[in-house]
């Protein structure tokens, strides 16, 4: 039980460092809420989410078995991969804005969500490296784990998206600039931590 309350939290504080970062999903949510209401969040994250089930059933069906024999290698991208995202979002904080425009909202929001996912290179880099790296960890200690390891993602996701068209629908929005960069930089500064130790586990384990 413990393990698998760790890996909740655990995966639930990575994809909120995703989840707050600037891109264009964050984009669709803001703009599409502004026309919408508050339940345009969820359904965005809910087309984000389609789009990551296709990369787990990929991950769990195609490159579990090749990474059983590269632990070493996968660990090594992963943990260096959390530490570069990490120092990524610390430099974008300084800079980062939640820029709100009533134009060119996508009249789908589930497909607004799986589009801008699709779309965003960021999204793909993350999963061939940190992703994939942090799913492999969990499946080899069993596929529930894995799959709570999505579950957390996921309640990220949802959570941060509901409460971005929650509080424009309420005419307001949510974060101050200042402290939603100060929030980044604490992503930033978690992943690089994180990385740190997940590099440092892999190669002493």
């Amino acid at each position: 039980m413990l393990g698998a309350i760790e890996t909740l939290i655990l995966a639930f504080t990575i994809g909120l460092t995703g989840a707050l970062a600037p891109g264009p999903t964050l984009v669709a949510t803001i703009n599409s809420s502004l026309q919408r209401g508050w339940t345009v969040g969820p359904k965005v994250a809910a087309g984000h989410a389609l789009a990551e089930v296709l990369i787990f059933l990929l991950i769990v069906e195609g490159l579990a078995a090749v990474a059983e024999e590269q632990t070493d290698i996968v660990a090594a991208v992963g943990g260096s991969a959390l530490i570069l995202f990490g120092l990524l979002t610390l430099k974008g904080s300084k800079t980062a804005t939640m820029k709100i425009s009533p134009e060119g909202a996508t009249s789908n929001p589930y497909l607004a969500g799986a589009l801008t996912s699709a779309a965003n290179p960021y999204f793909w880099i993350w999963w061939l490296s940190v992703g994939s790296a942090l799913v492999l960890a969990e499946l080899r200690e069993g596929l529930v784990l894995a799959m709570i390891f999505m579950i957390g993602h996921w309640g990220a996701d949802f959570g941060w998206y509901t409460l971005v068209s929650t509080s424009l629908d309420r005419g307001r929005t949510l974060l101050s600039e200042t402290n939603y960069r100060r929030t980044l930089a604490l992503c930033g500064g978690f992943l690089v931590l994180f990385g740190a130790h997940y590099l440092t586990g892999a190669w002493s384990g």
